[in-house]
């Protein structure tokens, strides 16, 4: 085989010209005899003309090839008859009229057509390796390659140094329950895959690397959605002696790097910031997707008197009046209303108020209950007009800002108020990526989360991120005065578009203050020997000041690609319930190597 050019590569200059395609048999079309194939190959399609009058005996053979048959064919480069180019394909002005073909490979019945929408995820996941073999599918693994490539040579110039850290680990509390890989060797003992590289990190800082980066395989045995795998990959940083700064400065040009390489766009930096209780108060997301111009109002001053008692109640108890106006949507249907407070009622609030303006006039029950001065407030502070539909949150400050941040969202989708994104621009050829303007990408830092959160079921604190979080300094006395839930954290999140793509903080690098830390969230001294002794002795041996960051590279690379999970954007995923119906696993294991694991299953018990 000695092929000459790719199915994407051909065109008019090389007209005449000799030359050798390979690939898979995309459509087969037979016009009285004279057989048209569209080749594919992973950068693209060429058509190649099969002629009786050219070649009898070459075009009679490929009568019988079918869908994703594997061939060869050499032959000459000719101009495409006027009229029948086709603009759509960077190959469009050529064809390719072979005299030699050679059947490389049969394909047998196949599972579903390459180029057909597939709803069957189940199906895809099955037969992943012929799925892969799409064009949109194709593209989003090469983005990947591009976006990491990207990272690597951005960070390398900056002076980080890729160190890799192990994956048979130590089971640790960290936010998700663990893989567990049992030990042969040390029986009844366990290794755990890591969540996050975040303690070895942590040590190569004590350790002196200073600049260390990974594109880190992590694994979290946690409920899947769109955006979550039992393993993932993320884009790890860590550095010595930094401030947040530094680490916005690092973050904000490897993601101008990667979208320059992947998307060919250049992307707005630096990026805007907002406290964790700003966006919260605004937007009622701690990821708040700015790309629609809806905020919420605080009303609370305005209605402290007021003769609606719903209101008045929440605002008695301490709580806040908050209202969104989701501009010329009076034309929300009935369902789509109790859509909208089914959404409210699960997330905390009693119910959902609303006012609808239509001809002129506010349509709602509780309306009536407003006075003149409310009204006038309500219109000056939502700039109301004809067509608008207000949504009213009245509760505590937390639960009416994230029903109302819920709302806010599903009335953009409803209305498809959302900036538009490459999902819903035509895709670019096969192997190659749209330009995309850097208004189409909104990147925010969101900072100065919460250190510590509430369990109400537990009933104790739990960290917002993770152990290790370094608190602001000023709030570093209440510790001592037990005030947990007023302790702000030196921690960040960068959220691209709604979407927090990466998350880190500064570190508690001083032993006392871990100390501190673990007996605020209720870890004895004598599990902080046994789960992170090694990392207690580690910052008594001149651990210097540092911080970092990870970024998801699946969600990131999904945002980049315009793709709503990143399944669509790995190579081996799986499914909604965990499983590879690929290779039919997890499954189960000969009994041998269970006994040489020391493990009996449950099940066994009762035989």
């Amino acid at each position: 085989m000695d092929r000459t050019h790719d199915c994407n590569s051909l065109r008019k200059t090389d007209i005449g010209k000799q030359a050798t395609l390979a690939g898979w048999v995309h459509v087969s079309r037979d016009h009285g005899g004279v057989i048209f194939i569209d080749l594919r190959d992973r950068e693209g399609l060429t058509q190649v003309v099969f002629r009786p009058e050219e070649n009898a005996e070459v075009a009679k053979e490929a009568r019988s090839l079918g869908s994703e048959d594997v061939i060869e064919v050499s032959g000459r480069v000719a101009a495409r008859v006027p009229g029948t180019e086709n603009p759509k394909l960077a190959t469009g002005d050529i064809e390719v009229i072979p005299n030699r073909l050679q059947i490389l490979n049969r394909a047998d019945a196949l599972p579903f057509a390459i180029d057909a929408e597939i709803h069957n995820e189940d199906l895809r996941m099955t037969y992943r390796y012929y799925d892969l073999r799409r064009p949109q599918l194709s593209r989003n693994l090469r983005v990947r390659h591009r976006v990491a490539k990207a990272t690597r040579d951005y960070l390398d110039s900056q002076g980080y140094v890729e160190v890799e850290t192990p994956i048979l680990s130590k089971s640790t509390p960290e936010g998700a329950r663990d893989f567990l890989v049992p030990s042969r060797l040390t029986p009844g003992k366990f290794y755990a895959l890591p969540q996050a590289p975040q303690q070895y990190k942590q040590l190569l800082m004590v350790a002196g690397v200073e600049k260390y980066f990974q594109i880190a395989r992590c694994f979290r045995d946690e409920d899947l959605r769109a955006d979550r795998q039992p393993e993932f990959t993320q884009i790890d940083i860590e550095a010595s002696f930094v401030t947040p700064d530094d680490i916005f400065a690092v973050t904000e040009g490897m993601l101008a790097a990667i979208f320059k390489a992947a998307r060919d766009t250049d992307i707005k930096t630096p990026f805007d910031r907002l406290t964790y209780h700003e966006a919260i108060n605004r937007y009622g997301s701690d990821k708040p997707d700015r790309r629609f111009g809806v905020q919420l109002v605080d009303l609370s001053d305005d209605f402290r008197s007021s003769g609606f008692k719903v209101f008045r109640s929440a605002l008695d108890s301490g709580g806040v009046v908050k209202a969104i106006n989701a501009k010329g949507f009076s034309g929300i249907t009935t369902r789509q209303i109790e859509e909208l407070t089914e959404t409210a009622k699960l997330f905390g609030a009693k119910g959902l108020a609303f006012i609808k303006v239509e001809n002129g006039e506010w349509k709602s029950p509780i309306v009536k209950f407003f006075s003149s001065t409310e009204k006038a407030a309500l219109q000056s502070k939502l700039k109301i007009e004809e067509g608008d539909l207000i949504l009213f949150g009245a509760d505590k400050w937390e639960i009416a800002c994230e029903v109302l941040g819920r709302i806010r969202l599903r009335t953009a989708e409803i209305r498809d108020l959302h900036g538009k994104t490459a999902k819903g621009q035509s895709d670019p050829p096969i192997g190659r990526t749209r330009p995309m303007a850097s208004s189409e990408w909104d990147f925010l830092w969101v900072t100065d989360f919460p250190l510590l959160q509430w369990s109400a079921e537990e009933h104790k604190w739990n960290a917002m991120h993770h152990p290790f979080t370094r608190p602001k300094q000023d709030d570093v006395p209440l510790f001592d005065a037990k005030k947990f839930g007023e302790i702000r954290a030196e921690a960040y999140d960068v959220v691209l578009n709604g979407v927090e793509i990466g998350g880190g903080s500064m570190r508690i690098h001083e032993p006392q203050l871990q100390e501190k830390m673990f007996e605020a969230l209720g870890i004895s001294p004598e599990d902080r020997q046994s789960l992170f002794g090694h990392l207690l002795r580690a910052l008594r041996l001149g651990a210097p000041p540092h911080g970092g960051i990870a970024l998801g590279l699946d969600r990131l690379v999904m945002l980049i690609c315009g793709e709503d999970t990143i399944r669509d954007v790995m190579a081996f995923p799986k499914n909604n319930r965990g499983l590879d119906l690929m290779t039919q696993s997890p499954a189960s294991v000969d009994p041998r190597q269970l006994r040489d694991l020391s493990i009996k299953l449950a099940s066994d018990k009762k035989l």
